[in-house]
């Protein structure tokens, strides 16, 4: 198995309402399964190649929940990685060189029916997740926007935490609100959704270190 590890900040949304009922073993809000995430690597390396300060974007979408199958899966690169990174990353992303079961990557490899050819694009993100703000955005592709969760009475910032120890995905992560799109392969148009924001650390064998500070 070749060794690899990543670091990076993520920031997830999906159709639930706050929270996300797969956090807790349960089935979705609305019963499927839409969701957009994007990822800023900090460090990492697969093998002799490095990954340090690339990006990813990942639309995923299924018609019921996750673990019924079905899903589809499209995968934006970030256009400055060289051949051998977007092999790394479609290597890591697509479950390979993992335990199985032991990211969510090997996870989510195993209940899709359809992966669409990856694009490799430029990719503006940026991602906050103590302040739990952030963006993603590829031009034509994808738009999505998170911000904290707000009291619906005063409007004041409401903080709140999930803390999974054995995750395979994070250890903690932010609660915010999320309004995203998606055009391309899986189109997708949802607002004030659930949104998390986590800093990952991922290798082979699950979760090294993932925690929100």
């Amino acid at each position: 198995m070749t060794p690899w590890e990543i670091q990076a900040d993520e920031f997830s949304s999906c159709n639930c309402a706050y929270g996300c009922p797969c956090q807790f073993n349960a089935l979705p809000t609305y019963g499927n399964c839409e969701a957009l995430v994007g990822m800023q690597i900090k460090s990492g390396h697969f093998g002799d190649v490095k990954l340090d300060g690339l990006r990813v974007v990942a639309v995923f979408q299924w018609p019921g929940p996750i673990h019924e199958g079905a899903g589809k899966c499209f995968t934006i690169i970030d256009e400055q990685a060289t051949e051998a990174q977007r092999e790394a990353l479609l290597t890591i992303l697509g479950g390979g060189e993992t335990e199985e079961g032991a990211t969510i990557w090997n996870v989510f490899s195993a209940t899709f029916d359809e992966v669409y050819d990856p694009a490799f694009e430029a990719i503006d993100l940026a991602i906050d997740v103590e302040a739990r703000v952030g963006h993603v955005l590829v031009d034509g592709l994808i738009e999505s926007h998170g911000q904290p969760i707000r009291n619906p009475v005063t409007g004041d910032e409401h903080r709140a935490r999930i803390n999974l120890p054995d995750g395979f995905e994070y250890t903690v992560a932010e609660m915010g609100a999320s309004t995203f799109k998606a055009t391309g392969p899986i189109p997708m148009s949802f607002e004030d959704r659930y949104a998390q924001f986590a800093h990952i650390h991922l290798g082979p064998n699950g979760t090294v270190k993932s925690e929100a500070a």
